[in-house]
């Protein structure tokens, strides 16, 4: 019969969820005495993905930010601005340099264990749960899980579930064609095909930047589709003649207001992405994230059951109704944010977004979207109790 071997804290996914509560529950001296695996099936070594968040002055994560702006760029068919968003900066964290800090963090603490293996099963069987990997079965008291599928989201109707889908390519031209202190937020000065799309530029200097194509819908693109429209940008839009592909990132992320609370179970928490702590209408992760692990291990301590803590907010229900409008009316996207970035300042829309704006703002900020699809939707979803079609 194969040996379980048991641990206080398994945590599956060794992503910014992972790392980030693994590496708060070791700093901690209330979780000393006790035993954590942290699990993941790749090794977290390369350069995977990027992370962004804005931020007012140094935080947390600045020694492994490589890149800020000062500046971001909103672009639209019929508006464009440069937008200045002091106090804030525009900051960027590359996916290996951050698995780098943390792993290194994580070595020489006696009371945590990595492992490369693939997880095939989790079981909460009350006294405690039971994870399955394919060459070893381990139990835990508690268990957290990063590990997502849309299924998780797409098998109700409660809730629309989008994509935040995208291609990226750091390229290097030969014309200095970026202006390295400015991040193009969201241009949507390129055909809308039905769909809300826009490019995404990050510039590291005159001649580097990481250029995405982003969509936020329903369904995904075959890869050349995002591949031809990076092409087409970068020669009629940019300009920028020669280029070199020096690497490239691809990913969806899920923008939903669906309460995956009904997945947690009293000792199986989901967290990360699989836990909806992507910001449902923007698809922002990392500081969500960021500022959920803090209460998520206070309320460990506590020992209640994982499944009776709570992240929604009025903030939520915001989200819902711009998923709800974006959901019904996807080809209008590029509208809503431009009537957002032609009323309202960048600094209240990261306040918005951070969750931290006043409900004197919450309203300033509403009323600078297109009234009449929030005002159907709100009826829709609060007087009709139905998802609009």
């Amino acid at each position: 019969m194969e040996k379980i071997i048991h641990f206080d804290y398994i945590i599956i996914g060794a992503g910014a969820a992972g790392l980030m509560l693994a590496s708060t529950l070791v700093k901690d001296d209330f979780f000393s005495n006790t035993s954590i695996l942290l699990l993941d099936r790749d090794a977290k070594s390369s350069n995977d993905r990027t992370w962004c968040f804005w931020e007012k002055g140094e935080g947390s994560f600045e020694s492994i930010v490589s890149k800020t702006w000062n500046h971001i760029y909103f672009g639209s068919e019929n508006f464009s601005k440069d937008y200045s968003i002091a106090p804030y900066q525009y900051k960027m964290v590359r996916g290996a340099d951050f698995y780098k800090a943390y792993f290194d963090a994580l070595k020489g603490k006696s009371n945590i264990t990595f492992q490369q293996e693939e997880v095939a099963e989790i079981v909460d069987i009350g006294s405690k749960v039971t994870v399955t990997t394919h060459r070893s079965t381990y139990s835990a008291s508690k268990v957290f899980s990063s590990s997502f599928d849309y299924k998780m989201a797409t098998h109700q109707k409660k809730y629309p579930v989008l994509q935040q889908h995208f291609l990226g390519w750091t390229v290097k031209t030969e014309k200095p064609v970026f202006n390295p202190d400015q991040a193009t937020y969201m241009d949507f000065s390129i055909p809308q095909k039905g769909n809300t799309r826009f490019m995404y530029i990050l510039p590291f200097s005159k001649n580097e930047a990481l250029v995405e194509y982003t969509l936020f819908s329903k369904n995904r693109l075959p890869k050349e589709a995002y591949e031809d429209a990076i092409i087409y940008y970068l020669k009629n839009h940019l300009k920028c003649g020669t280029y070199n592909i020096t690497e490239t990132e691809q990913g969806s992320i899920p923008m939903t207001s669906y309460d995956f609370s009904e997945h947690h179970t009293e000792n199986i928490r989901y967290i990360g992405t699989a836990g909806g702590w992507a910001k449902p209408s923007t698809g922002y992760t990392f500081m969500s994230t960021a500022k959920k692990i803090p209460v998520l291990v206070d309320f460990i301590k506590t020992g209640k059951p994982l499944n009776t803590l709570s992240f929604k907010n009025r903030f939520w229900f915001y989200d819902l109704l711009f998923l709800d409008v974006l959901a019904k009316h996807n080809d209008q996207g590029h509208k809503i944010f431009e009537s957002l970035f032609k009323k309202s300042d960048p600094q209240l829309i990261f306040r918005f977004l951070d969750e931290k704006s006043s409900f004197r703002e919450d309203i300033d900020f509403i009323l600078s979207c297109p009234k009449k699809m929030f005002i159907e939707a709100f009826f829709n979803r609060v007087f009709k109790r139905k998802r609009p079609s």
